[in-house]
């Protein structure tokens, strides 16, 4: 049986992440990148496919967890008949090599603990061989090495391909563990102090948090996702991957599991938002700079995601030997999403350059150079079918929300170019291309009987995306065509105020692929901020309220939710859906009639 998904927190080091369970086990971890070959892949398979276990012998235990203050630093005390201890559990920001410290402390009473640590290098596949080596033991596999510090007090020995740790912990005592991965070719990594490292990692912390700018009526969840998202960054280049792991499903059981460990355009303007509001202008600025360097090139070339450093060529493939999360296969490394044409990322990524332009960010003349560039491609190839948003893995069609953002992009270059000449373009022309699209999906994309916009060019199914056509400033959000478009999404694609992304049932599932999924979490968000832009804030509050139920106990969220089950589902935590409650948190903040 697999913990839920939302039985897991998350700690990082703004270079890779893991999952920690409640039971105390960490189930997923790559290095020494967020892309990089998982050395504990239990999450995806078995606990005989590497993990990380430490938590009281005692059969009758009780855990309790949270992070300290507004930080990634995670404790978890475990109440037993014998006692109380605390284990704390995170990554040191990186200096030299990745780090990570479960510090145990004893707080009344005396534990017996036990630490069990199963190193399986590339997803589970490779057993290294482990010695013990100048006082720590060391496993090498490969370009693969990992060091473990265990306390001078534990009795650590070798037991079906494990390395075990048993002590004990009385009030008042600390024992610290240490794991440090480095390329195997190297000499032994630098060693760090375990207990300096944790209040180090706290400082930094909370002076990054203490920077948010965000003093509404949910500052607490505000800050959660804002340091979750800031624990998805890549600190190396400022890319910030949609989530750290692959293959968590949509559906249990089903074949819905895709790789998140890279970087979507779709992300763009929603990250630069969230964090320019939030006060976050070098995360913004470092998150901008990568993507112009992520897009440079030939206009026609550009992808819907890169990798950490802008990497082009991620190619899926299949790992056989892992049996998936709850029997959910096949599991997937690399993402062949990555070869489709998806047109609203043009508008994505003129939207980002605008939203840094209206906060003063600096233009470079190169930066405008790409974006004219976009413009002019995207004025000759707007009118093709795409794969759209949500990545279809059927017939290329007349998305609506594409159409959209290419409108977005029209009207963006066209506002750069009013408020500044100089910069140069064709101003005319775009204005035309903004008109014509405008026009195009008012005519084609809307069901004028039933009042609603819909999925794609004379379909009668409908889309959670179209939620964002007054968000992006296509229509007000008084037009009868945006409230009927609300409506109808709310009515036909909500289950329990739950949005689904679009209708994945019999006949109407377009998305090629077989089962269905759960609510998808953004989605909701969509909603909520459509609502308050239709003059609907109570509403708006009320259902965001319900979004933050969703939180698992430490404030976390995954891709999607199951409203039937009761349960989280789909890629965790997602940058998305954290995305998402920033963004109406701020919408909603001082918004008319949402009190």
């Amino acid at each position: 049986m697999h913990p839920r998904i939302e039985d897991y927190a998350l700690i990082g080091d703004l270079q890779t992440a893991a999952l920690v369970g409640r039971d105390g086990s960490i189930d997923w971890l790559c290095l020494p990148r967020f892309d990089s070959g998982a050395c504990f892949a239990a999450l995806l398979g078995g606990k005989d496919n590497g993990h990380w276990g430490l938590a009281p012998t005692s059969p009758d235990v009780r855990a309790e967890r949270s992070y300290r203050g507004d930080s990634l630093v995670l404790d978890t005390l475990w109440h037993t008949p014998d006692g109380t201890v605390r284990v704390t559990d995170f990554m040191p920001h990186r200096d030299r090599a990745p780090d990570v410290v479960r510090i145990v402390e004893g707080l009344s009473g005396s534990v017996a603990m036990r630490g069990v640590l199963r190193l399986r290098f590339d997803y589970g596949w490779v057993v290294p061989w482990v010695r013990a080596a100048e006082g720590s033991r060391v496993a090498i596999a490969g370009p693969d090495s990992v060091w473990l510090r265990t306390p001078e007090r534990s009795r650590t020995y070798g037991k079906d391909f494990s390395t075990r740790s048993d002590f004990t912990v009385a009030a008042g005592e600390r024992a610290a563990f240490v794991l440090t991965w480095h390329p195997s070719q190297e000499r032994r990594p630098f060693q760090i102090d375990p207990f300096e490292a944790l209040e180090t990692t706290l400082e930094d912390w909370y002076a990054w948090s203490a920077r948010c700018r965000y003093n509404g009526p949910y500052r607490g969840a505000v800050i959660r996702s804002l340091i979750t998202l800031k624990a998805l960054t890549y600190a190396p280049t400022g890319g910030i991957v949609a989530a750290p792991t692959t293959s968590l499903p949509e559906a249990l059981g089903g074949v819905r599991n895709w790789d998140y460990r890279y970087c979507w355009l779709r992300d763009a303007s929603l990250t630069l938002d969230s964090l320019i509001s939030a006060g976050y202008l070098d995360e913004a600025g470092s998150w901008r700079e990568w993507l112009l360097r992520a897009i440079a090139g030939a206009p026609e070339d550009l992808q819907i995601m890169y990798g950490l450093a802008g990497e082009r060529r991620l190619p899926e493939a299949e790992l056989p030997w892992l049996a998936g999360y709850a029997g959910s296969a096949p599991v997937r490394i690399g993402n062949a999403a990555v070869q489709q044409r998806q047109l609203d990322v043009y508008g994505e990524v003129l939207d980002c350059f605008h939203i840094g332009r209206q906060a003063g960010m600096e233009t470079e003349t190169h930066a405008w150079s790409i974006q004219r560039a976009l413009v002019d491609y995207l004025e000759s190839t707007w009118r093709d079918p795409d794969e759209g948003l949500w990545e279809i893995r059927g017939p290329r069609r007349h998305f609506v929300h594409s159409k959209v953002m290419a409108w977005v992009a029209a009207d963006r270059a066209v506002q750069a170019l009013e408020a500044d000449p100089k910069l140069g373009g064709n101003l005319d022309r775009w204005r035309a291309m903004r008109d014509e699209v405008h026009r195009e999906v008012c005519e084609r994309g809307y069901d004028a009987e039933r009042g609603t916009f819909t999925q794609y060019y004379g379909s009668a199914a409908l889309d959670a995306a179209t939620l964002l056509i007054p968000r992006v400033g296509f229509l007000p959000g008084d037009d009868p065509r945006v409230v009927g478009t609300v409506d109808a999404v709310r009515r036909e694609l909500s289950h329990d105020g739950l949005v689904q992304r679009y209708s994945t049932d019999g006949g109407t599932n377009i998305d090629g692929l077989p089962g269905g999924e759960g609510a998808f979490v953004v989605c909701s968000f969509w909603l909520a901020d459509a609502l308050a832009l239709t003059g609907r804030g109570a509403e708006a509050r009320a259902l965001f309220e319900r979004l933050l139920a969703l939180c698992n106990d430490v404030g976390l969220l995954s891709e999607e939710y199951d409203p039937v089950a009761g349960r989280q589902l789909g890629n965790f935590p997602q940058a998305f859906s954290h995305l998402g409650l920033v963004g109406t948190a701020f919408g909603l903040h001082g918004c008319a009639g949402a009190d």
